[in-house]
């Protein structure tokens, strides 16, 4: 699984600080996710995240071929 959080906020130009004010979680939470290294997210967390950023989970989240 990938995420296109880096894409996305430079699209709508939006900083991860500003994401994390907005979505009501941290930085640090915000970048483990950006850089795929999250285990699990919340669905609530999931879908501040894709209305923050006015889009899909499937535009946040894609499916990415196995190494």
């Amino acid at each position: 699984m990938h995420c296109r959080l880096d894409e996305l906020l430079e699209e709508r130009g939006l900083t991860l600080t500003r994401l994390a004010e907005i979505v009501g979680v941290t930085v640090v939470n915000l970048s483990v996710l950006k850089n795929d290294r999250a285990r699990a997210i919340r669905f609530s967390t999931l879908q501040a995240i894709c209305q923050a950023l006015d889009c899909e989970i499937g535009e946040l989240l894609v499916l990415r071929p196995r190494e």
